[in-house]
């Protein structure tokens, strides 16, 4: 009887569980975990960054193997003297790849015929891989020394003679022996000098060169006359007449004149007059 009591009292003691439907939290929702689509993204992406590096491997290829890359010629622009050859060697990259041909370095090597005064270098794609466009020197007159003509531009720069041009004066130097090299400038005072009497006097085709007397020529009335160097030849030349019209108007004959020094001027007789 006792136990049969006990036992109700504990069934009244438990509370009674009661559903209040959507009361409850809903359980959170959660997309199906698919374990295979991580995977099949993380190998599509490695297959398409190794196709890259194939073919980015295999254009470097073609263009390191192909001939077509490699510089067989060059195209000029600007030539007056010189020839595509010659500044094609200037280059020094025959059969060079285009990827190792550096511009600056060709200029460099342009540059180094006196005959350029300035070149422009660039580098492209096939079929003109390298354009170059030059600016020559042009020759101020023709100098003669040892017999061998060469050409000078207006700052004694020396430059091969590349053809007779009866339009440029000839100096002549009777002192110095040996040619001009081409890594040797005459005196731009010298050179100032001619072209200034050669502006003054068109007829004058030829003159002499002594390293110190400067620039002379042969009078044509029997007497040579010496003007030195630079640009102040306008006041040589009235210097010059004033001493020959006094000589001559005493009945001398200058064998030798000089006024290379306008403010001290000396001259020579003929013996015996």
């Amino acid at each position: 009887m006792a136990a049969r009591s006990r036992e109700r009292r504990r069934r009244t003691d438990r509370i009674p569980g009661v559903w209040h439907g959507s009361a409850l939290p809903a359980a959170a929702s959660r997309a199906p975990v698919q374990h295979g689509a991580r995977g099949s993204q993380l190998a599509g992406t490695r297959l398409v960054s190794g196709l890259i590096v194939i073919c980015s491997l295999a254009l470097l290829a073609m263009f390191i193997g192909s001939d077509a890359f490699y510089v067989h010629s060059i195209a000029v622009s600007g030539l007056q003297y010189l020839t595509k050859e010659e500044v094609f060697a200037l280059t020094d990259i025959a059969n060079m790849h285009i990827f190792w041909v550096d511009p600056a370095r060709v200029r460099a090597g342009i540059l180094r015929s006196p005959t350029v005064a300035e070149a422009d270098v660039q580098v492209g794609w096939p079929p003109l891989m390298v354009r170059i466009a030059i600016q020559e020197r042009q020759p101020a007159l023709v100098w003669e020394q040892a017999g061998v003509a060469t050409w000078v531009d207006v700052q004694g720069r020396v430059m091969l003679m590349r053809e007779d041009r009866p339009d440029l004066m000839r100096i002549v130097d009777i002192v110095t022996e040996g040619p001009l090299g081409p890594d040797v400038r005459v005196d731009a005072a010298a050179v100032a000098g001619a072209l200034q009497l050669k502006s003054m006097y068109p007829n004058i085709e030829r003159m002499m060169y002594h390293p110190d007397r400067g620039l002379g020529y042969q009078d044509g009335r029997g007497w040579e006359v010496w003007f030195g160097t630079g640009t102040d030849m306008p006041e040589k030349i009235l210097v010059y007449n004033a001493i020959v019209g006094n000589l001559l108007a005493r009945g001398k004959q200058p064998a030798l004149l000089n006024v290379a020094n306008p403010d001290a001027p000396y001259y020579s007789e003929v013996r015996g007059r």
